[in-house]
């Protein structure tokens, strides 16, 4: 069970995943060596899944941002998860309830590439029945706090 402090380490590994032990424990009022065990009682637990860098899309050539919604075959949904798994240009797959079964987050260099990814790739996996595509014209937030909703 996860006890205040604990969402506080959480809360500043969110904001900054390189910091280091010592600097951590000095924020949350711990030592070096208890500060340590706690993260990696989070990391065992599953409470924290990865560490990463956050990229720009854009400063790696993808200015395009989409969410495809998507329906598809009753009887296709592990194939097109298994596909949806495997491609590239997918950065986050939701299953959905409403009038789409799955929303995509996609990225691409231009509006051309968009279009070839959709008509000729996309449209193409396994039971798609139809799709509507939204362009993302500007992020208003991104990759909020997990442990501030708590």
């Amino acid at each position: 069970m996860m006890d205040d402090l604990d969402l506080r380490i959480l809360g500043i590994l969110e904001e900054d995943g390189r910091i280091s032990f010592a600097a951590l424990g000095d924020r949350v009022g711990l030592s070096k060596t208890p500060c340590w065990s706690r993260v990696k009682e989070l990391e065992a637990s599953g409470v924290i899944e990865s560490y990463g860098a956050q990229v720009t899309p854009e400063a790696i050539g993808l200015g395009i941002r989409a969410l495809v919604h998507i329906v598809v075959g009753f009887d296709e949904y592990e194939r097109f998860e298994q596909a949806i798994i495997e491609h590239q240009s997918v950065r986050c797959c939701h299953a959905v309830t409403g009038e789409y079964d799955y929303v995509l987050e996609i990225l691409a260099p231009d509006m051309a590439a968009l279009d070839e990814l959709l008509r000729n790739n996309l449209s193409r996996l396994p039971g798609v029945t139809r799709f509507n595509t939204s362009i993302t014209t500007r992020m208003i937030k991104s990759a909020g706090s997990y442990s501030s909703m708590i």
